[in-house]
């Protein structure tokens, strides 16, 4: 409500200025809308929204359970408290080519700043694990030619992900990058890449930004910002580490109330509600209050 300044036309031109400096931007993975205020106050370059993510706040595995109305809903819960741009995971645009330039629309419509979507085939299954299946690149490339054309504003991103390396090595990969990038994508992401050199064969093939997606316990090894910057990568993406780093501290302290009987030995663990009505911006809300309802009701009879 009191949050953003920025509409959502310009924080897709604020990212379209990152993509196009020549530097590495740092996008967290939000949780919840709550999280992605807590990005911005830390300053990152933007918030990233993880199907993955979205799913396992439903306790739902990420195979394409969840609903396309389940992302935008989260999508746009987000964008609604960050002026920081925000990109979402769309799986495989939930359908083929019409359904991924519905997809699309809906995201722009939601405040989104871009989307990925994946080569994939339905039910998919998360990037870092082994037994996925991938479409044919014409298919693919159908999805993602759709996806474009349904593009209202042009500075509205369009990630193509390929998790082809796993599938078909990584020459036949890049060759289905490019086809992406000429179908219309803005941006390439390469999923699950092994080594440093896969990633510096994936920036020397390709001419259009690319996504390094660091995933904790994946098949890449985590690069820091400095490294990834080297190899050239436009964008790094954190995408469960606020979920795991909370789910983390919340199974040790529901551990440490079973065993203690109370939470005194854990009160240095937590969120200070200082500190989180000052996250919320409950003064402001306050005085947005008194200065809209700053009348008194009287007795008094009108003239």
């Amino acid at each position: 409500m009191l949050f953003t300044t920025k509409t959502p036309t310009q924080k897709r031109a604020d990212l379209a200025a990152q993509l196009a400096d020549g530097k590495l931007h740092q996008f967290p993975g939000a949780f919840n809308p709550l999280c992605a205020q807590l990005i911005e106050r830390k300053r990152f370059d933007g918030v990233y929204i993880s199907g993955a993510v979205i799913a396992a706040d439903l306790c739902l595995p990420d195979i394409g359970i969840a609903t396309l109305d389940e992302f935008v809903n989260r999508g746009r819960q987000i964008c609604r408290v960050t002026d920081l741009p925000a990109i979402i995971d769309i799986d495989t645009g939930f359908g083929e080519a019409m359904s991924a330039a519905r997809t699309v629309r809906l995201m722009e419509e939601a405040g989104l700043a871009g989307c990925h979507i994946e080569d994939q085939v339905m039910p998919k299954r998360c990037g870092h694990l082994d037994g996925k299946e991938i479409v044919e690149a014409s298919v693919m490339v159908q999805r993602v030619r759709a996806a474009s054309d349904a593009k209202m504003d042009s500075n509205f991103c369009l990630i193509a992900r390929s998790d082809a390396r796993a599938v078909e090595g990584l020459e036949k990969s890049i060759d289905r990058m490019k086809a992406y990038v000429d179908a219309g994508a803005d941006m390439i992401f390469p999923e699950a890449m092994q080594s440093e050199k896969e990633f510096e064969a994936i920036r020397a093939a390709i001419d259009v930004p690319i996504l390094a997606n660091m995933t904790e316990f994946g098949k890449s090894r985590l690069l820091n910002k400095s490294e990834l910057e080297s190899l050239g990568f436009n964008m790094v993406i954190y995408p469960v580490t606020t979920l795991r780093l909370a789910m983390g501290e919340v199974n040790r302290g529901l551990d440490a109330i079973l065993k203690d009987g109370d939470q005194n030995n854990i009160l240095d663990k937590m969120q200070h509600r200082k500190d989180l009505y000052d996250l919320l911006r409950y003064e402001q809300y306050n005085k947005f209050d008194q200065d809209l309802f700053n009348f008194e009701v009287t007795d008094t009879p009108m003239s």
